[in-house]
């Protein structure tokens, strides 16, 4: 069962759904890899290059009232486009993922417990995620994990930009138009008053 993506209207690339009441007690541990065909698919999502490898491994833990608990990590390597050169790199991807998910008619009750801390001196938690039609789909945890570390303006470490170099134009300077007007004025010579008489 893929989640499609609002917005774009297509399925999640890399979907691997668990359904809340499946989950036993005593929690459940994934071990995930995107296949070719969701790795291009991601690539192209996020704009990138490439998309070599992308894994995952996530526990997850029913913390009662139906909230269920995700963590664990997603590791990626991604083919990019250094912005200074434009030569093809290649960037590590390593994002920690720790998620609440709740019942959607638990969201805005723990929002407002949210909302709350933000009001007062306690730490700030993470508003809870929605489970959608009773699953929890880990790949677009995964996925979402993964497109949070792309680093939106990749460069290679010895990259260093240089700016155009122009050649300094001599006629660029501070004096340049007032040496242009002399030059006029040299040119058309001095002006004489038409009613001035010419002898003396």
């Amino acid at each position: 069962m893929n989640r499609t993506d609002s917005k774009s209207g297509r399925a999640d690339p890399w979907s691997v759904p668990v359904v809340v009441e499946q989950i036993p007690d005593t929690g459940l541990h994934r071990e995930m890899e995107a296949g070719p065909a969701a790795r291009a698919a991601m690539a192209e999502v996020a704009g990138l290059r490439e998309i070599l490898f992308a894994t995952a491994s996530l526990d997850v833990t029913p913390k009662g009232r139906g909230r269920v608990h995700v963590a664990g990590r997603v590791q990626a390597r991604i083919g990019q486009t250094c912005v200074v050169s434009l030569d093809p790199i290649e960037n590590d991807i390593d994002e920690t993922i720790d998620l609440i998910f709740a019942p959607p008619e638990q969201i805005p009750q723990l929002a407002d417990l949210v909302d709350e801390a933000v009001d007062s001196d306690t730490e700030i938690p993470d508003p809870p995620e929605p489970i959608e039609n009773g699953v929890i789909d880990l790949g677009r945890v995964a996925t979402d994990a993964l497109f949070l570390g792309v680093d939106p303006y990749p460069r290679r470490p010895d990259a260093i930009f240089e700016p155009p170099v122009v050649a300094a134009d001599p006629e660029d300077h501070p004096f340049a138009a007032l040496k242009a007007l002399q030059l006029d004025a040299k040119a058309t010579g001095p002006k004489r008053s038409p009613n001035k008489p010419k002898g003396g």
